[in-house]
């Protein structure tokens, strides 16, 4: 196989849609492996207690950092996140005290001299919190650990919520990245969708970001939610290239009302697009923003040639967490908040999904977990392979073998002969020295990484579609 820095070239290819309509199935997103949807409640306080200890141990490597602000004015109906919906600004200063607690008991059994290289403040909607909430936050993160010089602090932005005092106070504590949640800037969408978000907010925010000194903007989109159509969401896609975003996350709507009621809305008026209509959703924004001069670094996101992300692709360093692609790998994630999610290199935990019960833990002085996951030898392997397909596009069986510690060949060559339809679909090649994900393939890396997932079973409901 060639070398990373050759093989992981920024190369494009058209979409074959025959291709993505044949693959195009329900399947994890592998944030993750195992998923989140294997998760049990068999994890004791004691054996958390074990897990951090192991991971003070081994190697006291870097610390990402992750808090979940639950909070938001109004709900989006399409939203699949865990949020609790309340104007009431107190809710914040409550919600910080109660975070304070979480942050205290688990700093206090971390090995705090380890640098943090990832900060990211996820939602729900952090900038809900007004800005002196937000520089107590701050204070929070910056008192207990050990912030690195280089470290990425990223937040997530609705422009309906962002004032310039917001910016100031989020550049006060260290934030350099932001990523807005825009989704679609046609009227008549945004009305079905409740989320009245007129496209001068976006340009607004942008221009706040940006003079405050943010280093990386990020936009979210959302293609297939309803009255959304080809013509449309192409006309969302020219209006974000004009903010000149660096990168760009560009999702598939996840349908999925037996989980989300609210979405049961768009079942009763008819809105939503066709599975055809989707695709063409899908296609159009691959075309005009690799035309723009985006990378495709894989599944729903995009970089510009110069983002750090296009280059951790390119240079073989790309790696996958909670949060999605990112740059910095063999981090362990600590979260905080409601149903937020850390991971070891052997362990993986939830923390309880209500506000209830996640401060009732805290109430007994325990860590607020609900469940998670203790990993085998054989599941820490596959998280190894289905990591290197997904940000590699493609395997070196030597390369692997190092990493897992067995000869990969050897061990999964049942999984190995599994891939015969997709290559003879032209979606990878073998090569002598282990195997490549065609371009064309790249929007179907998760239909590739799910060959290698001893957990997945075929049918599932758990999961969105690929495409």
């Amino acid at each position: 196989m060639i070398a990373p820095t050759e093989s992981l070239a920024p190369a494009t290819a058209p979409l074959d849609l025959d291709l993505i309509r044949k693959y195009s199935i329900p399947g994890p997103r592998y944030t993750s492996y195992p998923p989140a949807t294997k998760f049990t409640a068999e994890l004791t306080p004691l054996g958390l207690e074990d897990a951090i200890a192991r991971d003070n141990t081994a190697g006291a490597g870097p610390v990402s950092l992750y808090f979940h602000l639950p909070f938001c004015e109004t709900r989006c109906w399409f939203c699949g996140c865990n949020t609790v919906i309340t104007k009431r600004r107190g809710a914040a200063d409550e919600y910080l005290d109660d975070l304070a607690r979480e942050v205290r008991l688990t700093a206090a059994k971390m090995d705090l001299s380890r640098p943090v290289t990832q900060v990211h403040l996820g939602g729900g909607t952090p900038t809900f919190f007004p800005p002196d909430q937000l520089r107590r936050l701050g204070a929070l993160i910056h008192e207990h650990f050990n912030l690195a010089p280089d470290c990425e602090f990223g937040v997530e932005v609705d422009p309906r919520r962002l004032t310039p005092d917001h910016v100031a106070a989020l550049r006060e504590i260290g934030a350099n990245r932001a990523s807005l949640g825009v989704q679609d800037t046609n009227p008549r969408v945004q009305l079905a969708i409740h989320r009245i978000q007129p496209h001068r907010m976006n340009e607004d925010a942008v221009r706040w970001l940006r003079d405050a000194g943010f280093g990386s903007i990020n936009v979210d989109l959302i293609y297939g939610l309803p009255l959304q159509t080809p013509e449309s969401f192409g006309q969302t896609i020219d209006d974000v290239l004009g903010l000149n975003p660096d990168r760009l996350s560009v999702f598939s709507y996840a349908h999925v009302p037996w989980i989300k009621p609210a979405q049961k809305i768009f079942e009763d008026r008819e809105q939503l697009p066709s599975p055809e209509e989707k695709l063409a959703m899908f296609a159009l924004a691959h075309e005009k923003l690799t035309a723009a001069g985006y990378v495709d670094v894989g599944l729903d996101h995009f970089a510009r040639p110069e983002d750090s992300l296009a280059i951790a692709q390119r240079t073989g360093e790309l790696h996958r967490n909670f949060q999605g692609y990112s740059t910095r790998a063999d981090a362990s994630l600590y979260s905080f908040g409601i149903s937020s999610i850390s991971s070891t290199p052997d362990t993986y935990r939830q923390n309880h999904k209500t506000l209830e019960a996640w401060r009732a833990a805290l109430d007994r002085g325990e860590l607020p977990t609900e469940r998670g996951l203790k990993l085998t030898a054989d599941d820490m392997r596959r998280r190894d392979i289905i990591m290197r397909i997904m940000c590699d596009r493609g395997l070196d069986y030597a390369r692997i073998s190092a990493k897992i510690g067995v000869d990969f060949a050897t061990t999964y060559a049942r999984e190995l002969a599994g891939l015969a339809d997709l290559a003879a679909d032209g979606l990878l090649r073998f090569t002598e020295t282990g195997f490549e994900v065609m371009p064309v393939a790249v929007p179907l890396l998760r239909v590739i990484a799910m060959r290698f997932d001893a957990t997945f079973a075929q049918g599932s409901t758990q999961h969105s579609r690929t495409i």
